[in-house]
């Protein structure tokens, strides 16, 4: 198995068709690795921008990368990956990038400049820095180590180093990979990019406001009585408030009034539904009917 090591910088610019920021790439860079994880071919290219002409003071900071060089070697979008995927070639590879923001981006991007989400080059993905976190006492999700900092725990050189311009960023990527190289570690962290995985990455978690939508029907979710255990029917009808349906119930079982929350989240595979009995007191109870 070959090994594909891609970095994208972008720019944030405002999508006025979407009404909304957006990261446009700017610059792809890409290393390939045999399977001695040995660089045998690199690529670099610069992308012009089609959503901004103005480059974000942060970027501009971070890569140093000026509009005039964009101009004069930048290539529109569709070109530029077409070029990326050839560079990639066919065979068994994986696609790494550290962190999945890359990734993120990567396939926002084509879902706009694109139309599809499918990005049809790669077929199987691991998170760098997932990867090479997993070596490193106390790393975690909620304290993520940047790349940088990782090379230095790995004891890796990067004193010349040219942080945030893409191919650098793979080059050090490479170095951090091959320093805790296993194969079998590996293996677990591996993802098949079929279009599923593609979908569920773009796919935005939403909270149902509908009493019935789809496989979610409000009047058949069974609340719990957190006194006796028995099933709290409902007295007042729900009202939407806040992505929870509000209502109020009577225990079946021990005559106890509660207020009821539902909430009902739609995500990628299933209807995830939550409800709780907040127990009514005595002197507002004889109020609700």
């Amino acid at each position: 198995m070959n090994f594909i090591i891609f970095d994208l910088e972008w720019n944030n610019a405002y999508n006025y068709k979407l009404k909304r920021g957006m990261n446009e790439i700017i610059e792809i860079g890409a290393v390939k690795l045999d399977e001695n994880l040995d660089v045998v071919d690199t690529f670099k290219q610069l992308i012009k921008p089609q959503l901004s002409r103005k480059l974000g003071s942060r970027f501009k900071n971070l890569t140093h990368i000026t509009i005039d060089e964009i101009n004069d070697n930048g290539i529109p979008f569709e070109k530029a990956f077409d070029d990326f995927a050839k560079w990639c070639g066919r065979g068994d590879k994986l696609f790494l990038s550290w962190s999945t923001s890359d990734l993120y981006t990567l396939v926002a991007n084509f879902k706009y400049f694109e139309n599809t989400v499918y990005v049809d080059f790669m077929t199987k993905y691991a998170d760098a820095q997932k990867y090479c976190m997993s070596f490193i006492e106390n790393a975690s999700a909620a304290n993520q180590i940047s790349l940088s900092h990782c090379a230095e725990i790995f004891g890796i050189d990067t004193d010349s180093a040219n942080f945030h311009r893409a191919l650098e960023d793979c080059m050090i990527t490479a170095l951090c990979f091959k320093k805790v190289y296993d194969n079998d570690k590996l293996a677990k962290y591996i993802h098949t990019c079929d279009i599923s995985f593609f979908e569920r990455l773009v796919f935005k978690p939403y909270y149902i406001r509908e009493t019935e939508y789809e496989d979610f029907k409000l009047n058949d979710v069974k609340i719990i009585c957190p006194i006796c255990g028995g099933t709290v029917a409902p007295i007042k009808k729900y009202e939407f408030t806040n992505n929870t349906f509000r209502g109020a119930g009577l225990c079946e079982k021990c005559s106890r009034k509660f207020w009821t929350y539902v909430r009902a989240k739609q995500t990628y595979d299933e209807v995830v539904v939550s409800s709780r009995a907040v127990p009514i007191n005595k002197k507002r109870a004889k109020h609700i009917n």
